[in-house]
Parts: C-alpha cells; structure tokens; sequence
C-alpha cells in the first residue's frame, strides 16, 4: 500500500463559477491508525452540486469548507486496517472522507454495502444520498396521488431520475424536463417517464405546457430560472413543489450579469393557487432512511427504478469534472473513480 495520501484541496473561494485555480492537489504522510479508529481507501467518490455553496462563505445550513482544507464529499471505500471492534479490513462502506484516496475514521459516519446487491458505486446515487433525496422530497412534500402529474426538473440527474421514476411506481404521471435530445431520450425511453421536454428548445414552453394538458401538481424543484418560468403559469391550485436545489443560480454569486426578479410574479401565483413550496434537506428525514433502502433495493432488484453513472477516472480529474457538473454537462449520476474495487 501506498505510504502518501493524495488529497484534494480548497485553495481559493471562488466568486462566481468555480475554476480550477481554486483546487489544489496535495500529497500528505499516511497516518498511524489509532485504536478505536480504522483506515478507509476510497473507491468511488460523488460529485454533487450542493459542495459548490461549501465553497462559500456565506451564510447557510452548514458550515463552509476552510481554505485549506480537504474538499467534502460522501465516498464507497473498503477498510484498509482496521482497530475498531465493529468493522473489519475488506468491508465496503459509505463514508464521507471527502476528495482524497484515504482517510481515517472511527465509525460513526459509516454504512455497509452489500455488494451482492447492485454494484457498490450506487451507494452514492440511486441507493445513496441522491435517492433518498428524491425520495424523501417526493413522498414528504410532493406527495403524489395516482393520475396526478409530476414533473421534474433535471430529469435526467442523480437525484431527478428517480423523483420520476418513484412518482410512477406510485401511479403518477412523470414528466421530466432535461438539457438536449441524448438526455431527453433516455428520461423517457429508458427511465419511462410520460414525458420529457428539451428545456433547451426555442418552443420548451409550448412543449410543456402539451404535455401537461390537466395542469401540474407536483413540481420537483432543483434548477430555477427559465424552467421555473414555464412551470409557474401551468401550476394547479394547491400544487406542491419540494425544492430541493437551484442548480441554475449557484454560480450567481459575485457575476456581474442581467437578472430577473421572479419574486412578485411568483409570490402572486403561489398565493392565489394556494400552493405549498417547501425547502428542505435530505437530513430532515435521516428516520426514514431505513424505509428508503428496503423499498429502493426491492425496486432495483425487479428492475423499476434504474439508474445511469457518469464515471471519471482518476481523483485529479475531479474539479475538471465538479465544474462541469454545475454547467450540465455530466449525464447521470457523476462519480469520480478513485481506485479500483479489486
């Protein structure tokens, strides 16, 4: 085994979209495993927008990443040495060591993965943090009745596919909103929405408004901007919209650039249809995780809820990949390949 840590910091906050001058990749001394403690190779390690606005100093739910320090993100890894009673070296775990090819742990943070399930890199999307995202939004806030339309921003994203997908094995009608004709088609052909628009289309508005004949009644939020647009017109009276992320305005922050106030236009709407718009964060429902991986499991297991990766190889590769994730360019569930799982 190697005898130095690669690891990935933040070198500078950035103001605006991130570049890769605000990343630095560092070698640091293999530690000493303590008792009690284990040491975690990572295996995979997810990208997800949420770690831009860690990056900031602003004000927010969490604490921001230190200038310094190692950039954060949920990992598969296999224990490497263990001296904790309750783990043992080969385990498979989810962990949230960050970017970076080792780490210690005392076991608190971690989740074992049953390999025999479904390959261990959709610990972190479809039967990780991202899943149970959608799951926990859709069946707390959206809470979708049979024949009732769905729709979902970013249909064709980790957290996005399965909202829809969910939505259906429930009874619902999913339409899914994604960015170009490839993403379109594997919303709708492949994942079995009713439904997908291209928001990059001149007419999206048109589109959507078709394939909403009866209205909309669950809004899955997690882009804003002109998408928000088209669906704010087509909103039934007491629709409700979980929102999860606003993926088209985390790079807003110091950009000198025209912007639109949506406020008065949608405050007006959400009052006179008596619509529920609710934040939230996957944290919030931590009890219901349980729940969330037996019925996840058995639908994957029969085949109703897929998924689709978008796999970059190499742990220097993630803030190349990280800064394309906020400007779309990843399709799926985006995961950095730190190692191999052998």
């Amino acid at each position: 085994m190697t005898d130095t840590i690669r690891r990935i910091v933040l070198a500078s906050r950035p103001a605006g979209p991130p570049r890769p001058g605000d990343f630095r990749l560092e070698e640091t001394a293999m530690p000493d495993v303590p008792e009690g403690q284990l040491l975690l190779q990572t295996i995979y390690l997810s990208l997800d927008p949420y770690m831009r606005g860690r990056m900031s100093d602003a004000r927010s739910y969490a604490d921001p990443i230190r200038i310094g320090d190692v950039m954060l993100g949920a990992t598969v890894s296999r224990i490497r040495q263990s001296r904790h009673r309750d783990w043992k070296e080969g385990d498979i775990v989810v962990a949230y060591s960050g970017w970076q090819t080792h780490a210690l742990s005392d076991g608190r943070d971690l989740r074992r993965i049953d390999p025999a399930v479904a390959p261990i890199s959709t610990g972190l999307g479809v039967l990780g943090m991202t899943g149970f995202t959608a799951y926990a939004g859709l069946r707390n806030i959206g809470r979708p009745k049979p024949g009732e339309t769905v729709v979902v921003a970013a249909a064709s994203g980790a957290v996005g596919s399965v909202v829809g997908q969910i939505a259906r094995i429930g009874g619902a009608r999913a339409i899914g909103i994604a960015g170009g004709p490839d993403k379109c088609a594997f919303v709708k052909n492949e994942l079995g929405f009713d439904a997908a628009i291209d928001h990059r289309a001149p007419d999206f508005a048109r589109q959507l408004a078709e394939a909403c004949p009866d209205g909309i009644d669950v809004y899955f939020e997690n882009v804003g901007g002109a998408v928000w647009d088209a669906v704010l017109p087509l909103l039934n009276d007491f629709a409700r919209i979980p929102l999860c992320g606003m993926i088209s305005h985390y790079n807003d922050e110091a950009v000198a650039k025209p912007s639109i106030d949506r406020l008065p236009a949608s405050m007006k709407t959400i009052q006179q249809k008596s619509i529920t718009i609710r934040g939230f964060m996957n944290v919030e429902f931590l009890d219901q995780q349980p729940a969330f991986l037996e019925e996840a499991t058995g639908w994957v297991r029969d085949g109703r809820l897929k998924w689709r990766e978008d796999i970059v190889d190499g742990l220097e590769q993630a803030p190349a990949a990280f800064i394309g994730l906020l400007n779309g360019h990843n399709f799926g569930k985006l995961v950095v390949r730190v190692s191999s799982e052998a």
